[in-house]
Protein backbone atom coordinates (compact mmCIF):
# COMPACT_ATOMS: atom_id res chain seq x y z
CA UNK A 1 0.00 0.00 0.00
CA UNK A 2 1.25 3.75 -1.08
CA UNK A 3 -0.62 5.61 1.26
CA UNK A 4 -0.85 9.84 0.44
CA UNK A 5 0.67 10.86 3.16
CA UNK A 6 -0.79 13.99 3.08
CA UNK A 7 -3.54 15.25 5.68
CA UNK A 8 -6.02 17.50 4.51
CA UNK A 9 -8.37 17.29 7.51
CA UNK A 10 -7.66 19.78 10.62
CA UNK A 11 -5.78 17.94 12.94
CA UNK A 12 -3.80 17.68 16.25
CA UNK A 13 -2.65 14.08 15.16
CA UNK A 14 0.72 12.98 13.89
CA UNK A 15 1.06 9.25 12.49
CA UNK A 16 3.12 7.22 15.14
CA UNK A 17 5.75 4.89 13.59
CA UNK A 18 7.57 1.99 15.54
CA UNK A 19 8.12 -1.19 15.90
CA UNK A 20 6.22 -1.77 19.52
CA UNK A 21 3.06 0.03 19.92
CA UNK A 22 -0.01 0.73 21.74
CA UNK A 23 -3.05 2.84 20.85
CA UNK A 24 -6.00 3.69 23.05
CA UNK A 25 -8.53 6.36 24.02
CA UNK A 26 -6.13 7.31 27.01
CA UNK A 27 -2.34 8.27 27.10
CA UNK A 28 -2.26 6.93 30.53
CA UNK A 29 -3.66 3.36 29.37
CA UNK A 30 -1.23 3.13 26.24
CA UNK A 31 1.69 4.53 28.90
CA UNK A 32 0.59 0.83 30.70
CA UNK A 33 0.47 -1.51 27.91
CA UNK A 34 4.30 0.18 26.77
CA UNK A 35 5.37 -0.13 29.97
CA UNK A 36 4.32 -3.82 29.95
CA UNK A 37 6.21 -3.95 26.57
CA UNK A 38 9.61 -2.94 28.07
CA UNK A 39 9.20 -5.28 30.87
CA UNK A 40 9.62 -8.07 28.31
CA UNK A 41 5.68 -8.36 27.72
CA UNK A 42 3.87 -8.65 24.35
CA UNK A 43 1.16 -7.06 22.70
CA UNK A 44 -1.33 -9.29 24.33
CA UNK A 45 0.25 -8.26 27.58
CA UNK A 46 0.02 -5.08 26.98
CA UNK A 47 -3.54 -4.73 25.56
CA UNK A 48 -4.37 -6.14 29.03
CA UNK A 49 -2.34 -3.79 30.98
CA UNK A 50 -4.41 -1.19 29.21
CA UNK A 51 -7.32 -2.61 29.19
CA UNK A 52 -7.13 -2.57 32.75
CA UNK A 53 -5.93 1.17 33.25
CA UNK A 54 -8.56 1.89 31.03
CA UNK A 55 -10.83 0.68 33.61
CA UNK A 56 -9.67 3.58 36.05
CA UNK A 57 -9.39 6.55 34.01
CA UNK A 58 -12.33 6.16 31.50
CA UNK A 59 -14.78 4.68 34.20
CA UNK A 60 -17.40 6.51 31.46
CA UNK A 61 -16.62 3.90 29.15
CA UNK A 62 -16.07 0.57 30.87
CA UNK A 63 -15.36 -0.54 34.18
CA UNK A 64 -14.47 -4.09 36.05
CA UNK A 65 -17.88 -5.62 34.83
CA UNK A 66 -17.67 -4.65 31.15
CA UNK A 67 -17.66 -7.51 28.52
CA UNK A 68 -14.63 -7.60 25.53
CA UNK A 69 -14.33 -8.92 22.51
CA UNK A 70 -10.86 -9.38 20.48
CA UNK A 71 -8.98 -10.86 17.46
CA UNK A 72 -5.56 -11.89 17.91
CA UNK A 73 -2.61 -12.16 15.47
CA UNK A 74 -0.47 -14.70 17.31
CA UNK A 75 2.11 -14.44 15.51
CA UNK A 76 1.11 -17.34 12.68
CA UNK A 77 -2.79 -17.22 12.42
CA UNK A 78 -5.87 -15.42 13.56
CA UNK A 79 -7.88 -15.89 16.76
CA UNK A 80 -11.07 -14.52 17.49
CA UNK A 81 -12.94 -14.24 21.16
CA UNK A 82 -16.44 -13.40 21.92
CA UNK A 83 -16.50 -12.27 26.11
CA UNK A 84 -20.15 -10.99 26.29
CA UNK A 85 -21.93 -11.96 29.26
CA UNK A 86 -25.11 -13.97 29.11
CA UNK A 87 -28.61 -13.37 31.15
CA UNK A 88 -29.23 -14.04 34.68
CA UNK A 89 -30.80 -17.52 34.03
CA UNK A 90 -34.20 -16.19 35.73
CA UNK A 91 -34.32 -13.66 32.83
CA UNK A 92 -37.54 -14.14 30.48
CA UNK A 93 -40.29 -12.13 29.39
CA UNK A 94 -42.54 -12.95 32.08
CA UNK A 95 -39.84 -12.10 34.49
CA UNK A 96 -39.89 -8.27 33.16
CA UNK A 97 -43.56 -8.03 32.50
CA UNK A 98 -44.39 -9.48 36.51
CA UNK A 99 -41.56 -6.66 37.44
CA UNK A 100 -42.19 -3.89 35.32
CA UNK A 101 -45.00 -4.00 33.50
CA UNK A 102 -46.19 -3.87 29.58
CA UNK A 103 -46.10 -1.30 27.11
CA UNK A 104 -49.06 -0.75 24.88
CA UNK A 105 -48.03 -2.82 22.01
CA UNK A 106 -48.10 -5.47 25.24
CA UNK A 107 -44.48 -6.26 25.15
CA UNK A 108 -42.80 -6.35 28.78
CA UNK A 109 -41.16 -3.41 29.74
CA UNK A 110 -37.56 -3.49 30.32
CA UNK A 111 -35.46 -0.84 31.89
CA UNK A 112 -32.20 0.61 30.51
CA UNK A 113 -30.23 1.02 33.69
CA UNK A 114 -29.92 -0.62 37.00
CA UNK A 115 -29.84 -4.14 38.29
CA UNK A 116 -32.49 -5.60 35.60
CA UNK A 117 -30.07 -4.44 32.51
CA UNK A 118 -27.35 -5.93 33.72
CA UNK A 119 -25.96 -8.98 32.16
CA UNK A 120 -23.22 -11.40 33.29
CA UNK A 121 -19.87 -9.33 32.69
CA UNK A 122 -17.22 -11.16 30.29
CA UNK A 123 -14.19 -8.43 30.30
CA UNK A 124 -11.86 -10.12 33.49
CA UNK A 125 -13.16 -13.76 31.64
CA UNK A 126 -11.77 -12.83 28.21
CA UNK A 127 -8.43 -11.37 29.85
CA UNK A 128 -7.73 -14.47 31.58
CA UNK A 129 -8.46 -16.68 28.27
CA UNK A 130 -6.39 -14.32 26.30
CA UNK A 131 -3.60 -14.34 29.06
CA UNK A 132 -3.55 -18.52 29.42
CA UNK A 133 -3.21 -18.52 25.49
CA UNK A 134 -1.04 -15.72 24.90
CA UNK A 135 0.64 -14.26 27.36
CA UNK A 136 3.83 -14.00 28.63
CA UNK A 137 4.09 -12.09 31.92
CA UNK A 138 2.26 -12.99 34.89
CA UNK A 139 -1.22 -11.31 35.14
CA UNK A 140 0.17 -9.17 38.47
CA UNK A 141 2.52 -7.44 36.27
CA UNK A 142 -0.09 -6.61 33.74
CA UNK A 143 -3.22 -4.90 36.10
CA UNK A 144 0.05 -3.28 38.19
CA UNK A 145 -0.14 -0.12 36.53
CA UNK A 146 -3.78 0.34 36.64
CA UNK A 147 -3.30 -0.47 40.29
CA UNK A 148 -0.93 2.79 40.90
CA UNK A 149 -3.15 4.63 38.61
CA UNK A 150 -6.12 3.85 41.11
CA UNK A 151 -4.21 4.41 44.33
CA UNK A 152 -2.25 7.29 43.56
CA UNK A 153 -5.28 9.32 40.98
CA UNK A 154 -5.09 10.90 38.16
CA UNK A 155 -5.95 14.07 36.46
CA UNK A 156 -9.07 13.45 34.60
CA UNK A 157 -8.56 14.21 30.94
CA UNK A 158 -11.14 16.69 29.30
CA UNK A 159 -13.02 14.89 27.40
CA UNK A 160 -13.57 11.92 29.86
CA UNK A 161 -14.50 15.01 31.97
CA UNK A 162 -17.51 15.91 29.41
CA UNK A 163 -18.92 12.77 29.41
CA UNK A 164 -19.03 11.98 33.11
CA UNK A 165 -20.82 15.39 33.63
CA UNK A 166 -23.33 14.52 31.19
CA UNK A 167 -24.14 11.47 32.43
CA UNK A 168 -23.99 11.69 36.37
CA UNK A 169 -27.05 13.28 36.96
CA UNK A 170 -29.03 10.81 35.13
CA UNK A 171 -27.47 8.18 37.13
CA UNK A 172 -26.85 9.17 40.77
CA UNK A 173 -29.78 7.53 42.22
CA UNK A 174 -28.57 3.82 40.89
CA UNK A 175 -26.91 1.67 43.43
CA UNK A 176 -23.13 2.47 44.68
CA UNK A 177 -23.04 5.67 41.79
CA UNK A 178 -22.54 8.83 43.76
CA UNK A 179 -20.46 7.35 46.32
CA UNK A 180 -17.35 5.98 43.22
CA UNK A 181 -18.37 8.93 40.61
CA UNK A 182 -19.60 11.59 42.18
CA UNK A 183 -17.28 11.69 45.34
CA UNK A 184 -17.86 15.64 46.07
CA UNK A 185 -21.43 15.05 45.01
CA UNK A 186 -20.84 16.34 41.42
CA UNK A 187 -18.56 14.57 38.42
CA UNK A 188 -14.74 15.47 38.72
CA UNK A 189 -13.79 18.63 36.49
CA UNK A 190 -11.12 18.40 33.68
CA UNK A 191 -8.01 18.08 35.58
CA UNK A 192 -9.18 17.48 39.00
CA UNK A 193 -7.51 14.50 40.91
CA UNK A 194 -9.70 11.29 40.88
CA UNK A 195 -8.39 8.14 42.93
CA UNK A 196 -10.74 5.09 42.93
CA UNK A 197 -8.75 3.23 46.14
CA UNK A 198 -11.64 0.34 45.28
CA UNK A 199 -11.48 -0.91 42.26
CA UNK A 200 -7.55 -0.71 43.46
CA UNK A 201 -8.72 -3.27 46.28
CA UNK A 202 -10.31 -5.29 43.56
CA UNK A 203 -7.58 -5.72 40.85
CA UNK A 204 -4.71 -6.28 44.33
CA UNK A 205 -6.66 -8.96 44.77
CA UNK A 206 -7.72 -10.63 41.29
CA UNK A 207 -3.65 -10.31 40.82
CA UNK A 208 -2.94 -12.17 44.23
CA UNK A 209 -6.04 -14.62 44.03
CA UNK A 210 -6.03 -15.18 39.97
CA UNK A 211 -8.82 -13.43 37.32
CA UNK A 212 -11.90 -16.20 38.25
CA UNK A 213 -12.03 -14.80 41.88
CA UNK A 214 -14.39 -12.29 40.09
CA UNK A 215 -16.99 -15.28 39.36
CA UNK A 216 -16.07 -17.64 42.06
CA UNK A 217 -14.43 -16.73 45.06
CA UNK A 218 -14.70 -13.10 47.75
CA UNK A 219 -15.96 -10.74 45.01
CA UNK A 220 -18.27 -12.88 43.49
CA UNK A 221 -19.99 -13.42 46.63
CA UNK A 222 -19.86 -9.49 47.20
CA UNK A 223 -21.88 -9.53 43.53
CA UNK A 224 -24.47 -11.88 44.06
CA UNK A 225 -24.91 -10.00 47.70
CA UNK A 226 -25.11 -6.92 46.26
CA UNK A 227 -27.32 -8.67 43.50
CA UNK A 228 -30.02 -9.77 46.21
CA UNK A 229 -30.36 -6.31 48.31
CA UNK A 230 -31.61 -4.78 45.08
CA UNK A 231 -33.73 -7.56 44.34
CA UNK A 232 -31.89 -8.74 41.08
CA UNK A 233 -31.50 -11.69 39.54
CA UNK A 234 -27.89 -12.50 39.34
CA UNK A 235 -27.01 -15.24 41.01
CA UNK A 236 -23.84 -17.14 42.19
CA UNK A 237 -24.36 -19.74 39.68
CA UNK A 238 -24.71 -17.03 37.04
CA UNK A 239 -21.19 -15.91 37.64
CA UNK A 240 -19.78 -19.22 37.87
CA UNK A 241 -21.01 -20.81 34.64
CA UNK A 242 -19.54 -18.28 32.40
CA UNK A 243 -17.16 -19.11 30.29
CA UNK A 244 -15.96 -17.01 27.25
CA UNK A 245 -15.79 -18.88 23.97
CA UNK A 246 -12.57 -18.80 21.05
CA UNK A 247 -15.20 -18.31 18.00
CA UNK A 248 -12.89 -17.50 15.05
CA UNK A 249 -13.62 -14.57 12.72
CA UNK A 250 -16.19 -13.81 9.95
CA UNK A 251 -14.74 -11.99 6.72
CA UNK A 252 -15.55 -10.17 3.36
CA UNK A 253 -12.69 -9.47 0.79
CA UNK A 254 -12.21 -5.36 -0.15
CA UNK A 255 -9.80 -4.18 -2.53
CA UNK A 256 -8.05 -7.58 -1.98
CA UNK A 257 -7.89 -7.52 1.89
CA UNK A 258 -9.62 -9.80 3.82
CA UNK A 259 -11.36 -7.65 6.55
CA UNK A 260 -12.55 -9.87 9.80
CA UNK A 261 -14.78 -9.41 12.24
CA UNK A 262 -15.72 -11.30 15.56
CA UNK A 263 -19.47 -13.50 14.40
CA UNK A 264 -22.63 -12.34 15.80
CA UNK A 265 -23.78 -12.02 18.55
CA UNK A 266 -21.98 -8.58 17.48
CA UNK A 267 -22.84 -6.18 14.83
CA UNK A 268 -19.70 -6.54 13.18
CA UNK A 269 -20.93 -8.68 10.73
CA UNK A 270 -22.83 -5.17 9.65
CA UNK A 271 -19.70 -3.74 8.17
CA UNK A 272 -18.86 -6.77 6.23
CA UNK A 273 -22.69 -6.37 5.06
CA UNK A 274 -21.82 -3.11 4.04
CA UNK A 275 -18.49 -3.27 2.09
CA UNK A 276 -19.63 -6.61 0.64
CA UNK A 277 -22.39 -4.39 -1.23
CA UNK A 278 -19.83 -1.47 -1.96
CA UNK A 279 -17.80 -4.33 -3.81
CA UNK A 280 -20.03 -4.15 -6.52
CA UNK A 281 -19.45 -0.21 -7.29
CA UNK A 282 -17.14 1.42 -8.46
CA UNK A 283 -16.41 3.85 -5.34
CA UNK A 284 -13.22 5.10 -6.58
CA UNK A 285 -14.30 6.95 -9.10
CA UNK A 286 -16.29 9.26 -7.24
CA UNK A 287 -14.14 11.66 -4.86
CA UNK A 288 -13.45 11.03 -1.04
CA UNK A 289 -15.08 13.89 0.42
CA UNK A 290 -17.92 14.30 -2.87
CA UNK A 291 -21.61 13.99 -2.03
CA UNK A 292 -21.92 10.97 -4.23
CA UNK A 293 -19.26 8.49 -2.41
CA UNK A 294 -20.73 9.15 0.86
CA UNK A 295 -24.06 8.45 -0.26
CA UNK A 296 -23.23 4.84 -1.85
CA UNK A 297 -21.83 4.44 1.66
CA UNK A 298 -24.73 5.52 3.42
CA UNK A 299 -26.97 3.40 1.34
CA UNK A 300 -25.06 0.58 1.93
CA UNK A 301 -24.63 1.06 5.23
CA UNK A 302 -28.48 1.57 5.79
CA UNK A 303 -28.98 -1.83 4.21
CA UNK A 304 -26.20 -3.57 6.15
CA UNK A 305 -28.14 -2.24 9.29
CA UNK A 306 -31.97 -3.72 8.03
CA UNK A 307 -30.60 -7.18 8.11
CA UNK A 308 -28.98 -6.58 11.00
CA UNK A 309 -31.41 -5.42 13.21
CA UNK A 310 -33.70 -8.11 12.21
CA UNK A 311 -31.71 -11.64 12.26
CA UNK A 312 -28.55 -10.59 14.54
CA UNK A 313 -28.99 -12.41 17.60
CA UNK A 314 -27.36 -15.09 20.15
CA UNK A 315 -26.24 -17.75 17.75
CA UNK A 316 -28.01 -20.23 18.83
CA UNK A 317 -31.44 -18.09 18.19
CA UNK A 318 -30.41 -17.16 14.45
CA UNK A 319 -32.87 -17.72 12.06
CA UNK A 320 -30.21 -16.73 9.14
CA UNK A 321 -26.38 -17.90 9.46
CA UNK A 322 -23.52 -15.27 8.70
CA UNK A 323 -22.65 -17.09 5.41
CA UNK A 324 -26.29 -16.57 4.29
CA UNK A 325 -26.05 -13.02 5.24
CA UNK A 326 -22.46 -12.39 3.41
CA UNK A 327 -23.33 -14.33 0.23
CA UNK A 328 -21.87 -12.38 -2.33
CA UNK A 329 -25.29 -13.29 -4.43
CA UNK A 330 -27.41 -12.00 -2.11
CA UNK A 331 -25.11 -8.58 -1.23
CA UNK A 332 -25.06 -7.86 -5.38
CA UNK A 333 -28.93 -8.34 -5.00
CA UNK A 334 -29.03 -5.82 -2.26
CA UNK A 335 -26.35 -3.48 -4.14
CA UNK A 336 -29.30 -2.99 -7.33
CA UNK A 337 -31.48 -1.93 -4.51
CA UNK A 338 -29.31 1.90 -4.33
CA UNK A 339 -30.30 4.30 -6.24
CA UNK A 340 -27.34 6.63 -7.13
CA UNK A 341 -29.25 9.28 -7.36
CA UNK A 342 -31.84 9.32 -3.96
CA UNK A 343 -31.92 8.08 -0.36
CA UNK A 344 -34.29 4.76 0.48
CA UNK A 345 -35.53 3.59 3.02
CA UNK A 346 -34.20 -0.46 2.76
CA UNK A 347 -36.79 -2.87 3.95
CA UNK A 348 -34.51 -6.11 5.59
CA UNK A 349 -33.86 -8.94 2.92
CA UNK A 350 -34.26 -12.26 2.70
CA UNK A 351 -31.07 -14.15 2.84
CA UNK A 352 -31.23 -17.57 1.24
CA UNK A 353 -31.74 -19.87 4.15
CA UNK A 354 -29.85 -23.64 4.33
CA UNK A 355 -19.94 3.53 26.41
CA UNK A 356 -16.68 1.59 25.10
CA UNK A 357 -13.13 1.37 24.86
CA UNK A 358 -11.43 0.01 22.01
CA UNK A 359 -7.04 -0.40 21.55
CA UNK A 360 -4.90 -2.14 19.72
CA UNK A 361 -1.26 -3.35 19.99
CA UNK A 362 1.36 -4.83 17.96
CA UNK A 363 4.91 -5.80 19.38
CA UNK A 364 7.97 -6.92 16.93
CA UNK A 365 7.86 -10.13 16.97
CA UNK A 366 4.60 -9.78 14.75
CA UNK A 367 1.79 -10.39 17.17
CA UNK A 368 -0.96 -8.07 16.75
CA UNK A 369 -4.03 -7.77 18.78
CA UNK A 370 -7.72 -5.80 17.94
CA UNK A 371 -9.21 -5.37 21.73
CA UNK A 372 -12.57 -3.79 22.86
CA UNK A 373 -14.72 -3.58 26.36
CA UNK A 374 -17.21 -2.01 27.53
CA UNK A 375 -19.76 -0.64 30.18
CA UNK A 376 -22.52 0.68 27.07
CA UNK A 377 -24.48 4.25 27.46
CA UNK A 378 -21.97 5.91 29.35
CA UNK A 379 -21.53 4.24 32.22
CA UNK A 380 -23.79 1.16 31.63
CA UNK A 381 -26.17 0.12 34.20
CA UNK A 382 -25.13 2.70 36.78
CA UNK A 383 -24.88 0.31 39.52
CA UNK A 384 -21.12 0.16 41.16
CA UNK A 385 -20.59 -2.73 43.66
CA UNK A 386 -19.31 -0.20 46.58
CA UNK A 387 -16.88 -2.88 48.51
CA UNK A 388 -14.72 -3.74 44.99
CA UNK A 389 -15.64 -0.78 42.92
CA UNK A 390 -17.13 -2.65 40.13
CA UNK A 391 -19.35 -0.68 37.86
CA UNK A 392 -21.80 -2.67 35.82
CA UNK A 393 -22.70 -2.87 32.47
CA UNK A 394 -25.99 -2.42 30.68
CA UNK A 395 -26.05 -5.16 27.69
CA UNK A 396 -29.35 -6.84 28.98
CA UNK A 397 -30.87 -3.81 26.99
CA UNK A 398 -29.90 -4.54 24.10
CA UNK A 399 -32.27 -7.84 24.22
CA UNK A 400 -35.79 -7.47 22.31
CA UNK A 401 -38.93 -7.39 24.19
CA UNK A 402 -40.63 -9.06 20.88
CA UNK A 403 -41.39 -12.78 21.61
CA UNK A 404 -40.99 -13.27 17.55
CA UNK A 405 -37.69 -11.85 17.54
CA UNK A 406 -34.52 -13.94 17.69
CA UNK A 407 -33.27 -11.93 19.94
CA UNK A 408 -36.27 -11.91 21.94
CA UNK A 409 -34.96 -11.78 26.21
CA UNK A 410 -34.31 -15.61 28.22
CA UNK A 411 -32.25 -16.70 30.31
CA UNK A 412 -28.51 -17.65 29.59
CA UNK A 413 -28.37 -16.00 26.18
CA UNK A 414 -26.18 -13.29 24.95
CA UNK A 415 -27.97 -10.14 24.07
CA UNK A 416 -27.04 -8.08 20.19
CA UNK A 417 -24.02 -6.62 21.17
CA UNK A 418 -22.73 -3.09 19.55
CA UNK A 419 -19.19 -3.84 20.81
CA UNK A 420 -16.62 -5.28 17.68
CA UNK A 421 -12.87 -5.32 17.73
CA UNK A 422 -11.86 -5.75 13.13
CA UNK A 423 -9.06 -6.99 11.54
CA UNK A 424 -7.43 -6.91 8.06
CA UNK A 425 -5.23 -9.34 6.37
CA UNK A 426 -4.00 -9.70 2.97
CA UNK A 427 -2.53 -12.95 0.64
CA UNK A 428 1.17 -12.74 -0.08
CA UNK A 429 2.35 -15.98 -2.44
CA UNK A 430 -0.51 -18.21 -1.03
CA UNK A 431 -0.24 -17.32 2.80
CA UNK A 432 -2.39 -15.08 4.84
CA UNK A 433 -0.45 -11.82 6.46
CA UNK A 434 -1.69 -9.49 8.88
CA UNK A 435 -2.04 -6.29 7.73
CA UNK A 436 -3.92 -4.02 10.71
CA UNK A 437 -5.67 -4.34 13.98
CA UNK A 438 -8.07 -1.84 14.10
CA UNK A 439 -11.81 -0.82 15.50
CA UNK A 440 -14.06 2.41 16.26
CA UNK A 441 -15.87 2.42 19.58
CA UNK A 442 -19.28 4.39 20.18
CA UNK A 443 -22.59 2.24 20.23
CA UNK A 444 -23.98 1.86 16.93
CA UNK A 445 -21.49 4.08 15.48
CA UNK A 446 -19.21 1.07 15.57
CA UNK A 447 -19.73 -1.29 11.89
CA UNK A 448 -20.08 2.95 10.23
CA UNK A 449 -16.67 3.68 11.76
CA UNK A 450 -14.91 0.78 10.45
CA UNK A 451 -16.66 0.46 6.86
CA UNK A 452 -15.64 4.64 6.31
CA UNK A 453 -12.30 4.82 7.98
CA UNK A 454 -11.32 1.30 6.11
CA UNK A 455 -12.55 2.52 2.56
CA UNK A 456 -10.52 6.13 2.93
CA UNK A 457 -7.80 3.88 3.33
CA UNK A 458 -8.09 0.67 0.75
CA UNK A 459 -9.84 2.97 -1.57
CA UNK A 460 -8.77 6.41 -1.34
CA UNK A 461 -5.32 5.16 -0.33
CA UNK A 462 -5.35 7.57 2.84
CA UNK A 463 -3.17 7.49 5.44
CA UNK A 464 -4.33 5.92 8.74
CA UNK A 465 -4.38 9.12 10.56
CA UNK A 466 -5.81 10.77 8.13
CA UNK A 467 -8.69 8.38 7.44
CA UNK A 468 -9.44 8.66 11.26
CA UNK A 469 -9.67 12.52 11.06
CA UNK A 470 -12.13 12.88 8.41
CA UNK A 471 -15.47 13.56 9.01
CA UNK A 472 -18.13 11.05 9.87
CA UNK A 473 -21.20 10.90 9.35
CA UNK A 474 -23.92 8.16 11.49
CA UNK A 475 -26.96 6.60 10.60
CA UNK A 476 -29.57 6.43 13.23
CA UNK A 477 -31.80 3.15 14.28
CA UNK A 478 -34.71 5.37 12.58
CA UNK A 479 -32.22 5.72 9.29
CA UNK A 480 -32.09 8.95 9.86
CA UNK A 481 -28.51 10.82 9.27
CA UNK A 482 -26.66 12.45 11.51
CA UNK A 483 -23.53 14.50 10.34
CA UNK A 484 -20.38 15.74 11.43
CA UNK A 485 -20.00 19.42 12.03
CA UNK A 486 -16.63 19.78 9.89
CA UNK A 487 -18.16 17.90 7.26
CA UNK A 488 -18.02 19.99 4.18
CA UNK A 489 -21.41 21.98 3.59
CA UNK A 490 -21.23 20.91 -0.41
CA UNK A 491 -21.66 17.74 0.70
CA UNK A 492 -24.47 18.06 3.35
CA UNK A 493 -26.14 19.60 0.56
CA UNK A 494 -25.53 16.87 -1.36
CA UNK A 495 -26.60 14.71 0.68
CA UNK A 496 -30.00 16.46 1.67
CA UNK A 497 -31.22 16.71 -2.09
CA UNK A 498 -30.67 13.19 -2.82
CA UNK A 499 -33.43 12.63 0.11
CA UNK A 500 -31.35 12.29 3.42
CA UNK A 501 -33.03 13.27 6.50
CA UNK A 502 -30.90 15.17 8.60
CA UNK A 503 -31.48 14.80 12.47
CA UNK A 504 -29.42 15.84 15.05
CA UNK A 505 -29.06 13.02 18.01
CA UNK A 506 -27.86 14.51 21.02
CA UNK A 507 -25.77 11.75 22.35
CA UNK A 508 -22.91 12.86 24.49
CA UNK A 509 -21.49 9.53 24.98
CA UNK A 510 -20.91 8.00 21.65
CA UNK A 511 -21.35 10.87 19.11
CA UNK A 512 -19.47 9.92 15.86
CA UNK A 513 -17.00 7.13 17.65
CA UNK A 514 -13.49 7.10 18.39
CA UNK A 515 -11.08 4.82 16.80
CA UNK A 516 -7.55 3.04 17.14
CA UNK A 517 -5.62 2.23 14.09
CA UNK A 518 -2.39 0.33 13.89
CA UNK A 519 -1.27 -0.32 9.98
CA UNK A 520 1.98 -2.60 9.32
CA UNK A 521 4.55 -1.09 7.22
CA UNK A 522 5.58 -3.68 4.73
CA UNK A 523 5.81 -8.05 4.86
CA UNK A 524 8.64 -7.54 7.03
CA UNK A 525 7.88 -7.68 10.71
CA UNK A 526 11.49 -5.20 11.44
CA UNK A 527 9.98 -2.61 9.32
CA UNK A 528 7.17 -2.14 12.33
CA UNK A 529 4.16 -0.25 12.21
CA UNK A 530 2.07 3.01 11.62
CA UNK A 531 -0.60 3.96 14.14
CA UNK A 532 -3.33 6.64 14.39
CA UNK A 533 -5.27 7.55 17.78
CA UNK A 534 -8.86 9.36 17.37
CA UNK A 535 -8.55 13.46 18.32
CA UNK A 536 -12.58 13.14 19.30
CA UNK A 537 -10.55 11.07 22.62
CA UNK A 538 -8.09 11.72 25.20
CA UNK A 539 -6.29 9.16 23.53
CA UNK A 540 -2.32 8.20 22.66
CA UNK A 541 -0.76 5.90 20.24
CA UNK A 542 3.01 5.51 21.98
CA UNK A 543 5.75 3.43 20.09
CA UNK A 544 8.97 2.43 21.03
Amino acid sequence: MQFNWHNPYPTIRMPVMGRNIVSTSHPYAAQAGLKIMHQGGNAIDAAIAAAAALMIVEPVSNGLGSDCFAIVWDGEQLHGLNSSGVSPAAWNLDYFAAKYGRESNGFAKRPMRGWDSVTVPGALAGWQALHERFGSLPIANLLQPAIEIAERGHAVAPIVAHKWAAAASELASQPGFANAFMPKGRAPATGEMFDFPQAAKALKRLAQVGLRDFYEGEIAQAITAFAKEHGAAMSASDLANYKPDWVGTISTKVQGYDVHEIPPNGQGIGALIAMGILEQLDLAKYPVDGVESQHLQIEAMKLAFADVYRYVADPCSMEVSPSQMLNPDYLAQRARLIDPKKATHFPFGMPNTGGTIYLSAADEQGRMISFIQSNYMGFGSGVVEPNWGISFQNRGYGFSSDPTSPNVVAGNKRPFHTIIPAFLTKEVNGKTVPQMSFGVMGGDMQPQGHLQTLLRMLVYKQQPQAACDAPRWKVNRDFSLDVEANMSPETVKGLVEKGHILKKVEDPYMDFGSGQFIWRLSNAIADGYVAASDSRRDGLAAAF
